[in-house]
């Protein structure tokens, strides 16, 4: 992480698509939460989970499809999503390739 530390960043070239895999790279751990940038190949996902987080998904590249509590969104590059703390949530590339920048801070 200190290789990041104040200098500008291509915030795309953090992390590169692998094939049939999710790659990721934490950029910040703190106690209080942290930003994690992710590439998701084609048909890659999370599975349905919680955490005591509020998340912020911000896609940087392709496009994604977030469920949260059951509900559908696609959410494409330029867009991003608050998920709740302690809502169930899962995270598909089912058309394409996306890669996102997830910023959790832990909930009271």
């Amino acid at each position: 992480m200190g290789d990041l530390l104040n200098k500008s960043l291509n915030i795309e070239k953090l992390v590169d698509y692998q094939k049939d895999t999710v790659v990721s790279r934490e950029i910040i751990k703190k106690e209080l939460g942290t930003v994690t940038i992710f590439a998701f190949d084609k048909g890659q996902g999370l599975s349905e989970h919680s955490a005591p987080f509020d998340a912020l998904v911000q896609i940087i590249d392709g496009e994604a499809e977030i469920t949260i509590s059951g509900e559908k969104n696609i959410v494409s590059k330029g867009e991003m999503i608050i998920m709740a703390a302690n809502e169930p949530h899962a995270l598909q590339a089912v058309n394409k390739p996306y890669k996102m920048i997830l910023t959790m801070i832990k909930s009271d």
